[in-house]
């Protein structure tokens, strides 16, 4: 009788170990499910997140002297611009902004001209990676529509400054010097724009950037 009860009261002494452990065991498997749960939330909404950031880029189409802002492939605005001259050709291919500067000042050798209505450069400048080149308003706002340009896209004032505030630094600019499909999709069927001879007016620079060909 006496080891019957002793063996009682040790199965009685370790049945609330045993429930406490077991216990201990499901938390322990609820919380590890719980975490792996939370992982997969969070792996979903960082595919979400990077489904959901938009690709811009800035199209320009010499043959129609005309620029475009593309977002996540459709057409947000379309403007007119001057292009390189055939003596200042525009350069083809694929850049990205990597200056974004208001009110530019424009240094040439001997020239300094700072920002105002004289300024070759305009309201804005659009420094593009190929250095020389970039996007910018104009003192000579009947040149755009034409190959007037040293090279670099002028564009109106006004439209400088609106196209200024949708693009940021890092994002593609593309320069077509001929048509594509993809182009006559954009920008449509059109003539060639107005050729204007350019004299070899010295280079530009603008405050704070490379280069640049006006």
């Amino acid at each position: 009788m006496r080891r019957t009860s002793k063996q009682h009261t040790t199965e009685a002494a370790r049945s609330p170990w045993t429930a406490l452990t077991l216990t201990l065991l499901l938390a322990a498997e609820a919380f590890a499910q719980e975490k792996q749960t939370d992982r997969a939330k969070l792996a979903g909404a960082a595919a979400e997140a990077s489904q959901s950031i938009s690709t811009r880029r800035v199209v320009v189409s010499v043959p129609d002297c005309k620029l475009a802002l593309v977002q996540d492939g459709r057409v947000v605005k379309i403007y007119p611009v001057a292009v390189g001259a055939k003596v200042s050709p525009s350069p083809a291919g694929e850049f990205r902004i990597i200056h974004r500067i208001t009110q530019p000042t424009y240094y040439a050798p001997g020239v300094i001209i700072p920002p105002g209505k004289a300024n070759p450069l305009g309201t804005r400048w659009l420094g593009l990676s190929q250095k020389g080149y970039g996007i910018h308003g104009t003192n000579q706002p009947r040149s755009i529509g034409r190959r007037a340009s040293h090279g670099c896209i002028r564009m109106r004032n006004r439209d400088i400054e609106e196209l200024f505030e949708l693009v940021r630094t890092g994002d593609v600019v593309e320069l077509h010097t001929e048509r594509t499909a993809e182009l006559a999709e954009i920008f449509g069927s059109a003539g060639g724009p107005t050729t204007v001879a350019s004299g070899n007016a010295p280079a530009a620079v603008a405050a704070g950037g490379d280069g640049g060909q006006n």
